[in-house]
């Protein structure tokens, strides 16, 4: 293999026939021409360290990804994300667009593999204040992980909506902050007066913030919502009261169906016009709202 890379850098071989693992920092300046075959199977990331393989010298560079005719929604964003940053140094906007779509996961939960050393000061000052408003209360309440939501349509700040990159990473940070809805219409609020009317996307990502905020409270694992309908499944040992949701839902003409016990998975039927997601909204406060009259005082 060294044989190999040593006569490519020289020039004495002419092509290269290899894998992925050219994205591990090879530099060989001569190179200018880069096909990836099917493009779609690599990751954002992976493609745009590929990509950085050529035109590494003075030389015109050329990267052709080829692709089957059939591309998946997700593959195909992935790819116009690199036909879209092309300028040297645009390392940043792309992760930032990863960041969109794939969604921000999880660096302190327990879904987190390994360890986190350096959270940084702000992360570390979040949980701090967390820890120490916990002890000044006395409370031994379960810290549970954001539940994974599933809505229609995607769910992002478009970058034709906010074209500055840092102001649409501030705003991630501030919605990862957010604990209830009125924070969630605040932000609504701020931004529509900010940057206008609110795009389909910015809606979504705001809606999915408030079920994610309310969902972790309760100890929702999952909660997805297609069509007429929305499945909410909960955390083991988590038992909401949900005789509380007969006059809510009730009113807005929702049908609840229970999957499961243990753990509780509830199906919710939206017979009537109202939006499926604001019922689950509220469906997840009054639950809340019920839990927190409960406590002993």
């Amino acid at each position: 293999l060294d044989e190999v890379m040593h006569g490519f850098v020289e020039g004495e071989i002419d092509v290269l026939v290899c894998t992925s693992i050219i994205e591990n920092g090879l530099d060989v300046p001569n190179a200018n021409t880069l096909i990836v075959d099917r493009a779609d199977r690599f990751g954002l990331s992976q493609l745009y360290q590929i990509r950085g393989r050529v035109g590494r010298s003075d030389r015109r560079a050329y990267c052709y990804l080829l692709t089957p005719e059939n591309l998946d929604e997700d593959a195909a964003k992935r790819l116009r994300v690199l036909e879209h940053y092309t300028e040297l140094g645009s390392g940043y906007s792309v992760a930032l667009r990863d960041l969109e779509l794939r969604g921000a996961g999880n660096l302190l939960g327990a879904d987190q593999s390994g360890f986190s050393h350096q959270v940084g000061l702000d992360a570390y000052m979040r949980l701090l204040e967390k820890t120490v408003e916990r002890l000044r209360k006395g409370e031994e309440e379960v810290e549970h992980p954001d539940p994974d939501i599933s809505l229609p349509g995607p769910a992002y700040l478009p970058e034709g909506y906010i074209a500055d990159a840092s102001q649409k990473l501030h705003l991630y940070r501030r919605l990862s902050k957010v604990k209830g809805r009125s924070e969630v219409e605040e932000m609504r609020a701020e931004i529509a007066d900010r940057f206008g009317p609110l795009p389909a996307e910015v809606d979504h990502l705001l809606d999915a913030t408030l079920l994610r905020a309310l969902g972790r409270q309760l100890g929702v694992d999952r909660i997805m919502v297609k069509g007429r309908g929305a499945r909410l499944s909960f955390r083991g040992g988590v038992a909401p009261r949900l005789s509380a949701l007969d006059k809510p839902l009730e009113r807005r003409q929702v049908q609840t169906e229970v999957r499961r016990l243990d753990p509780l998975s509830l199906i919710l039927h939206q017979m009537g016009t109202a939006e499926l997601v604001e019922t689950v909204a509220i469906a997840l406060q009054t639950l809340l709202d019920t839990r927190a009259e409960a406590v002993p005082t």
